[in-house]
């Protein structure tokens, strides 16, 4: 029983900064990467940043620069820095976790209920 659950989100003014966090939690073995994701009305989820178990991360251009995502992993969290906020980041964003549940089971996909931002003066 793996419970992704996200937190953070809010109203915010263009320009300004917000820090999303993820934890999971529940019976894991391990976990390996994980990321966030987002989603607008009429559009499919798009992942724009990952980061694996080692602490590599990886981001799309359109947040490069902007947003950095970090990970604890004695606290099976990951973080979400935003700066320079814009109406574009406006979205539902997600976590994404890949979790191993058993020692002997395989990993699968596990997301989060999102957590609503939203970006406008």
């Amino acid at each position: 029983q793996v419970h992704i659950v996200e937190s953070g989100g809010g109203l915010v003014q263009p320009g300004d900064s917000l820090t999303l966090s993820c934890t999971a939690s529940g019976t894991m073995f391990a976990i390996g990467p994980m990321a966030w994701g987002r989603q607008v009305p009429g559009k499919k989820r798009q992942l724009f940043a990952q980061i694996t178990a080692q602490g590599q991360e990886h981001y799309i251009d359109s947040v490069k620069g902007r947003f950095t995502i970090s990970r604890n992993n004695s606290a099976n969290t990951i973080y979400l820095e935003m700066t320079n906020l814009s109406p574009d980041d406006t979205a539902v964003y997600y976590c994404h976790a890949d979790v191993q549940v058993s020692e002997f089971g395989s990993p699968s996909a596990y997301w989060g209920q999102g957590t609503q931002v939203t970006v406008s003066s």
